[in-house]
């Protein structure tokens, strides 16, 4: 991901100590910067905003993080993730209501949402153009996003995934099973 002055969010982390202490450190940052990237887009619809949650994230789990074993950095690291995307629609929401009043437009920009594996992803993706399945993505409630990029995008588990949604399992499925028929129905209406 190239932002701004060609900067990544995981260049940011090269110079800290912390990092340059832990090679594998620095490669899981590197790693997971890009889908990072991509979900935190979709969820907030601007670049901007996605390039910041995810310096966030990655500031959170270089500071508190770093000293775990590594297999604990992902899940760790996307749970970090999905707070910081909650507290955005937390603070965008009240902003948005004080703001409703002056009449402000959101300037949409165009998103590129990857397919990196086969999966409910791709074949959906098959069906629906990239840019039908990212509109699609931004229309659903932030938990079903949520749960659809965890569980179908990153390939957690149910388990893993409530454990970073802060939910039960139950609800992760829930969340899924609404998101994918949300997702069907969009396919269907194109079909029509």
């Amino acid at each position: 991901m190239r932002h701004g002055e060609g900067y990544t969010a995981y260049d940011l982390f090269q110079d800290d100590a912390r990092v340059q202490e832990k090679p594998e450190l620095d490669r899981f940052l590197a790693s997971v910067e890009r889908s990072a990237f991509r979900m935190a887009d979709i969820a907030t619809r601007n670049k901007d905003d996605a390039l910041d949650i995810v310096q966030d994230t990655m500031t959170k789990l270089v500071e508190k993080y770093a000293h775990k074993p590594s297999d604990e950095w992902r899940p760790l690291f996307y749970r970090i993730l999905q707070s910081r995307i909650t507290d955005f629609h937390r603070r965008s929401g009240r902003t948005n209501r004080i703001f409703s009043w002056f009449g402000s437009e959101d300037d949409e920009e165009e998103v590129y949402v990857g397919v990196d594996e086969a999966g409910p992803v791709e074949l959906l993706a098959e069906r629906l153009t990239l840019e039908k399945l990212t509109t699609c993505l931004e229309l659903l409630p932030v938990r079903q996003q949520q749960a659809f990029l965890l569980r179908a995008w990153e390939g957690f588990s149910v388990i893993e995934t409530a454990k970073i949604m802060k939910c039960s399992e139950g609800s992760v499925k829930t969340h899924l099973s609404r998101a994918t028929n949300a997702l069907r129905n969009s396919v269907e209406e194109d079909d029509d």
